[in-house]
């Protein structure tokens, strides 16, 4: 039976997913980067080796901000944006999709379908308010567990208005109201539905939305943010079974995809391997021209297995699998804004 990797290393997050040749999840994890993505790899990779041993795997692909270097790692077959995974993901658990509200750790996305086909997407650009690395910013300072979040804003019988429009704001305005002595409850309640508003202004940008809305990412637990969304479309919001590790199952169902097309045995290092080896970047700056670029280097086990960085090229002598031309096809018809 085939089997194929997916994996989705963000600023905050580590999420690995193994599906079979059916698109069955057959294991899953959701960890804390801890600002370490190789040891967040290796301990994803122990738990996959400890639940489920020694599963022959026929393709690997990786995604998130820390693409590249999970697929260094990891002996990926394909490297894709998160864009493309998380949209390829949406689609897979539901065709109907017409919109996909992602928030992560760091960033906010939105992707826009149409008849299953995705048409375009927006990113945040500088404001964070309302990612989870805000949100687990407010849930300490307000001493409320990060689980728990959400189930006090739905406790809230009277949203204070806070200053949404962007994270410094909010975090102000949120101590300023907690100052007069506001219920906790109403202030987080007050809180998501600002912070719902900034995504619809900010990441949205006034565009209309549609149903099938999908609401993934790790924000999406926080079931505060979700009935603000609700509030504020006046739509229902659907969250998946999956929705923690979108963009890992999507980097998984891509991997998939390259199999059966190319039918070429992967360049996965094995799990234990993974699990176990020593991996060390480095980097230094090439002084063999003005451009002074920043090359940067990866080592497994003392044996440098990539390189990249230079602008022309001097350098990229080891490189990722590149993107296929059916990819980029694909890629090319999402445009942004």
């Amino acid at each position: 039976m085939a089997n194929f990797l997916g994996i989705d290393v963000g600023s905050v997050t580590t999420k690995i997913v193994l599906i079979d040749e059916h698109q069955n999840i057959l294991f899953d994890t959701y960890l804390r980067t801890e600002g370490g993505p190789i040891e967040a790899i290796q301990r994803g990779f122990r738990q996959l080796c400890d639940e489920m041993g020694g599963a022959a795997v026929a393709g690997v692909g990786t995604t998130g901000s820390g693409r590249r270097l999970a697929g260094i790692m990891a002996g990926a077959d394909i490297v894709k944006n998160e864009i493309t995974a998380h949209a390829v993901a949406a689609r897979f658990v539901e065709p109907q999709v017409c919109t996909v509200i992602d928030i992560g750790g760091q960033d906010s996305k939105i992707i826009f379908f149409q008849n299953g086909v995705p048409i375009g997407f927006n990113m945040n650009t500088v404001c964070a308010a309302g990612t989870g690395s805000f949100l687990d910013h407010q849930s300490v300072r307000l001493g409320i567990p990060i689980e728990e979040f959400g189930e006090y804003a739905l406790r809230s019988g009277n949203p204070i208005k806070i200053a949404g429009r962007c994270g410094v704001f909010a975090e102000s305005d949120l101590i300023h109201k907690q100052q007069m002595g506001f219920k906790k409850e109403d202030l987080i309640a007050g809180l998501c539905m600002a912070l719902a508003g900034n995504y619809l202004a900010n990441v949205a940008r006034g565009r209309k939305i549609h149903p099938v809305v999908l609401f993934q990412g790790g924000v999406a637990a926080n079931a505060g943010m979700r009935a603000a969304f609700e509030k504020r479309l006046e739509l229902d919001i659907v969250i998946p079974p999956n929705f923690k590790v979108m963009g890992a199952l999507g980097a998984a169902l891509l991997a998939k995809r390259n199999y059966e097309r190319r039918r070429q045995p992967s360049n996965f290092r094995g799990a234990a391997h993974i699990a176990s080896f020593h991996c060390t970047p480095r980097t230094f700056i090439c002084g063999d021209c003005p451009n002074n670029c920043e090359v940067n280097e990866v080592y497994i086990s003392g044996e440098l297995v990539s390189r990249w960085g230079s602008r022309c090229g001097k350098w990229h002598n080891l490189n990722l699998p590149s993107t296929d031309r059916s990819e980029q096809r694909w890629e090319s018809g999402l445009k942004s804004g």
